[in-house]
């Protein structure tokens, strides 16, 4: 049965088909995290200037987006933008700032609408203010949309937010607060700009690079990750559902042996290393 759309233009039944089909297949990723690789190249290979990839990469996050929501996966957490970013050429930095401003702008009612809550990870304070204040106004606007979370990683870095982390971690030491043996696991990811999040299960990089670049280092530990040497413009909903595919096809064993990860799964079907993570879902993150 079509669903709906961010924009507004009916969903072909065939897709909604699709969906269905994947929905029936398998266990579907909760949390999918993509690093977002290839603009520039991809306008390289079309001849054209890289702010046009970047533009065509906009139409990619709307139907990845639109498509997450469709199938029901609560979570999407997309790499904008990292703090190596920062040292790319002045021009392609503010095309990209100007770009934001004013995808977020546009996009804000269509969220609104259709249930999509939008929030970012990162170092948004080094952000243009034109950028905070259209990202501040969307994410209040859309706070209580609960159909699919939606983060922006921007000025991001996974060092810097377990640097950040850590700085808390011996403040509160400092101060009498908090003894070594109270530091574990738990505490560190209550401390990350991820902490509303549940830990991603599906980590996608397009562009054809084997490497992680700094996202979600703490967070993806249980990932499965696939890259896919497709250009993010030209990752679209299909290759969302090939990927989806895959996920469905691994044995996710968390280090247990198959007798005992099948025995768990019966016990808990959503049960993954994260799992502390879940009864915070309508928490807010911790300030960037």
């Amino acid at each position: 049965m079509p669903k709906p759309t961010l924009t507004g233009e009916p969903q072909p039944p065939e897709d909604a088909a699709a969906q269905d089909a994947l929905q029936q297949r398998g266990r579907m990723p909760r949390h999918v995290a993509i690093i977002m690789d290839g603009n520039g190249r991809w306008a390289e290979d079309q001849d054209q200037a890289r702010a046009t990839g970047h533009r065509e990469g906009v139409r990619s996050v709307r139907d990845i987006t639109e498509a997450c929501a469709q199938l029901g996966v609560p979570y999407l957490t997309l790499y904008t933008f990292s703090t190596e970013n920062w040292e790319r050429p002045d021009w392609e930095v503010n095309a990209l700032m100007s770009l934001l401003v004013k995808t977020v702008r546009k996009e804000r009612q269509r969220l609104l609408e259709n249930g999509v809550r939008l929030r970012t990870i990162g170092d948004t304070s080094a952000l243009p203010s034109a950028c905070r204040r259209e990202l501040d106004e969307t994410a209040d606007v859309t706070a209580g949309n609960e159909r699919l979370t939606l983060s922006l990683a921007l000025s991001y870095s996974g060092r810097w937010d377990l640097a950040r982390a850590a700085r808390e971690i011996a403040r509160r030491a400092r101060n009498g607060d908090l003894a070594p043996d109270d530091v574990d696991e738990a505490l560190v990811s209550d401390l990350l700009s991820t902490s509303a999040l549940p830990d991603p299960d599906l980590l996608i990089r397009t562009g054809g690079e084997q490497r992680l670049s700094n996202f979600l280092l703490w967070e993806g530990a249980y990932a499965e990750m696939l890259v896919t040497d497709r250009h993010w413009p030209a990752f679209r909903r299909e290759q969302l559902y090939d990927a989806v595919r895959e996920f469905q096809d691994r044995d996710r064993r968390f280090g247990r042996v198959a007798d005992q990860q099948n025995a768990s799964q019966q016990k808990a079907p959503q049960q993954n290393v994260s799992q502390q993570n879940a009864s915070q879902q309508q928490a807010e993150p911790a300030a960037p």
